[in-house]
């Protein structure tokens, strides 16, 4: 199934903040917003036209209600996967003692059958040495001494057989008893096995029937922002030739008003291709600059224990990397582990959420970090076989809290 996201990390040196960790399983994070919707969002939406806006506005939210349901899925394969699990465990349990008792039994019917052996041979000695009293008739006795002792342990012995016989008996009978027990047991867990697996299996083609609804969904998204894109293009392209246009006029009548020095003209030529070079603004401070850091990684591989940017010989993060990379950036340490970093964080009401917050899922934090970016939207390290994206904030089921570095 899809990889259920899981980001959940084991503790293994919380002292040492950005350190690599390897991590446990599978704990969910929710499917990914639509990246193309992200990315547009904020240059085209705002200036569709109302038609255009309106329609990629449906289909977002077509989209999102599509999200939500996968995201739900998803959340209960976890869930029916350990079921699934425990009822395999609760079967195989039944099975070993139903082994176990059948095992007792056969052990007690040897024993018994030896020692019924072992009384055929002296009855079959004591009849061709003419019965007891030949036995028991010191004439006939090859030694007197140990004629007293041989007659008590005969006696003893066949009563012991008896005695082991009627044992078996109930033994048998109660050991039958369980194991009919059992097997009525056996047939409920088997029962209750294919009843989760069931489950498992409907679960799954849910979530691939819904996998394919929004895939199709983010294509007539796609679509619309493609001819949306196209149009502003076209009207880009029309206000850029009238700009350029009225450029060409007034720099012809600046050239006419300019002429008086060409020493000033050449110092105004440097100056404006000065102005035309703008230099890349600075990586801003705290969470502002925490959230470029980690924007700059976007599409960089889910690893499990990753802390390693692009560039580097194996880019890759996982959820708590990618925070503690990120804010590490700006000078602000953290441990590699989302627990850890939620106990060093300060508490935030999700009201005052602000660039650069963490939030947690999961106990404690336990189960995955990501970090807010502003406008409802969260960037996150999701899961094997995902890679750094932006998405919707989540605050369902599993949200832990947020805090602030």
């Amino acid at each position: 199934m899809l990889p259920i996201v899981t980001d959940v990390e084991r503790v293994h040196d919380h002292s040492t903040p950005r350190s690599p960790r390897s991590t446990r399983a599978l704990q969910r994070v929710g499917v990914p917003a639509l990246t193309v919707v992200t990315v547009l969002s904020s240059t085209v939406f705002g200036l569709a036209r109302p038609a255009a806006g309106d329609a990629i506005s449906d289909a977002k939210a077509k989209a999102a209600s599509i999200e939500a349901q996968l995201s739900q899925a998803q959340d209960e394969m976890s869930a029916l996967s350990q079921q699934y699990d425990a009822a395999q465990y609760h079967l195989s349990q039944i099975n070993s003692s139903i082994d176990t008792t059948k095992a007792n039994i056969a052990a007690d019917q040897a024993q018994v059958a030896h020692d019924r052996t072992t009384l055929s041979k002296a009855a079959v000695a004591n009849y061709i040495s003419d019965g007891s009293a030949a036995a028991q008739n010191p004439i006939f006795s090859g030694n007197e001494t140990t004629l007293g002792a041989t007659t008590v342990y005969n006696k003893i012995t066949q009563g012991d057989i008896s005695l082991a016989v009627d044992n078996l008996h109930t033994a048998e009978n109660s050991l039958n008893a369980q194991v009919a027990q059992l097997q009525g047991e056996q047939t409920q867990a088997q029962a209750q096995v294919t009843i989760e697996q069931n489950a498992v299996a409907q679960n799954a083609q849910a979530v691939q029937q819904q996998k394919g609804a929004l895939a199709q969904e983010q294509g007539q998204i796609a679509q619309l922002v493609k001819q949306q894109q196209e149009a502003e293009a076209a009207a880009a392209a029309k206000a850029a030739a009238e700009r350029q246009q009225a450029a060409a006029a007034a720099a012809a009548a600046a050239a006419a008003a300019a002429a008086s020095s060409s020493s000033n003209s050449g110092a105004s030529a440097v100056s404006l291709a000065g102005l035309s070079q703008a230099a890349p603004p600075p990586t801003a401070p705290g969470g502002a600059g925490a959230v470029q850091a980690a924007e700059s990684q976007i599409g960089v591989p889910y690893v499990w224990g990753g802390e390693s940017p692009k560039g580097s010989a194996n880019p890759g993060f996982d959820c708590s990397g990618l925070t503690a990379w990120s804010w590490g950036q700006v000078g602000v340490g953290l441990p590699h582990y989302s627990g850890a970093q939620m106990a060093d964080s300060t508490p935030v009401l999700v009201s005052d959420l602000q660039p650069g917050d963490l939030p947690f899922y999961g106990p404690g934090g336990s189960d995955h970090v990501a970090m807010y970016v502003g406008g409802g939207q969260m960037i996150e390290a999701p899961y094997t076989g995902a890679s750094v994206w932006i998405t919707g904030l989540r605050l369902g089921s599993g949200f832990a809290g947020a805090g602030r570095p």
